[in-house]
């Protein structure tokens, strides 16, 4: 682990980098999932996307970062097919009024907390028009970025402001390909999913031949649900595992659902844009075999998209290729179980963290959630 010091007029942010860090993961423990996941068992397994964290750590108040989605790579051309789905809307994600209207997303995909959308987005406008593609001039320029939040104030001061546009360039500037790191990282650094910690997580499956051999990859940033509510392979881990909830000192309210979570969806599959918000739709099920029931303080926003076509011109007419809605029932299948994989990742790699007053949020205890899967007879090994 090395790290890099900026002055700001907060004081000194440590930023955390991961250079060749391990994590463990949900398999390595055994749980049980559905699925053939790609070779990184990640978002990145569809070829083009790029992955790239920004980790702010520092003092007892700083818990927090911002993380960028290429659906194409940064060197490509980024307008891809998209779609959004709003299962609880106690959220935030900019960009999607026109996600909706044109069916295209046009910009990377960020994810940061609720009080760093706003200069988030405009950083990704600025490192765009330092990029611009070629075609276009800077006068032709414009851009609706896609920028979503989840709530880290529990662990970190969001008060503060501590992201600041420079991070969110690194992110942009250092997202690549293979591996995704995943737990306490990015915009997930201080998040907390099912009174466990929580933050990045990540998953993939790719279909039988037979089905097409497409690809599906899932990156959420989880930061919802209630321990009671847990579920892990099926089995009652929530319950099971009652120590340590957070919230308990906190102020009244804090032990319900008040959290969020963004889960992004990517395909190689050849969708148009109703197709691949059908596949946003499906990110629910995978919610919900966690346990969540998507509650009133929970803003449950996703976003899908495929790379399946490309070469949109402004002007005139485009050929595609449309997948038979009749045959899109393995895509949806992929997704929901990425998305319950993802979620369980982003817990199994976040360990403990305390932040802000002193609040603490235990990381999900890996020897607890064998036994109880041993238990009942769901661990693989």
């Amino acid at each position: 682990m090395i790290g890099t010091v900026r002055l700001c007029g907060l004081g000194v942010v440590f930023v955390a980098l991961a250079i060749g860090q391990t994590w463990e993961r949900a398999r390595d423990l055994g749980v049980p999932f559905e699925g053939t996941p790609g070779r990184w068992n990640a978002i990145t397994d569809v070829k083009g996307v790029e992955v790239g964290h920004q980790t702010l750590i520092s003092g007892e108040t700083v818990r927090t970062g911002v993380t960028a989605i290429f659906p194409r790579g940064k060197a490509d051309d980024m307008r891809v097919f998209a779609g959004y789905f709003s299962q609880n809307g106690n959220g935030e994600m900019t960009g999607t009024a026109w996600v909706e209207e044109s069916g295209f997303a046009e910009s990377p995909i960020m994810i940061t907390n609720t009080h760093s959308v706003g200069t988030v987005r405009d950083a990704v406008i600025q490192w765009q028009l330092k990029h611009a593609n070629k075609r276009l001039t800077e006068d032709d320029f414009w851009s609706l970025p896609i920028v979503a939040e989840t709530f880290d104030g529990y662990l970190n001061d969001i008060n503060g402001f501590h992201v600041r546009a420079a991070d969110t360039f690194h992110a942009l500037d250092t997202a690549k390909s293979g591996p995704v790191e995943e737990g306490s990282v990015g915009g997930g650094t201080g998040m907390v999913c099912y009174g466990f910690k929580g933050g990045i997580g990540t998953s993939s499956r790719v279909l039988d031949a037979k089905d097409g051999g497409y690809t599906v990859g899932v990156l959420v940033q989880c930061n919802c649900g209630r321990r009671k509510l847990l579920r892990v392979g099926g089995v009652p881990v929530g319950a099971e595992i009652a120590q340590g909830v957070p919230y308990a000192s906190a102020a009244p309210g804090m032990d319900r659902d008040v959290g969020s979570i963004i889960i992004v969806v990517g395909t190689d599959a050849p969708l148009v844009p109703t197709q691949v918000k059908r596949l946003a739709r499906r990110a629910t099920l995978g919610l919900a075999r966690t346990g969540s029931i998507s509650a009133n303080g929970s803003g449950d926003l996703f976003i899908a998209f495929s790379t399946g076509n490309r070469d949109f011109p402004r002007t005139g007419v485009s050929d595609l290729k449309m997948l038979a809605n009749d045959v899109m029932d393995p895509l949806f299948e992929a997704t929901v179980e990425a998305t319950e994989e993802a979620i369980v990742n982003a817990m199994v790699a976040a360990p403990t963290m305390t932040g802000i007053e002193g609040h603490r949020v235990i990381g999900l205890p890996h020897e607890q959630l064998v036994q109880v899967l041993r238990k009942y007879n769901r661990l693989t090994r």
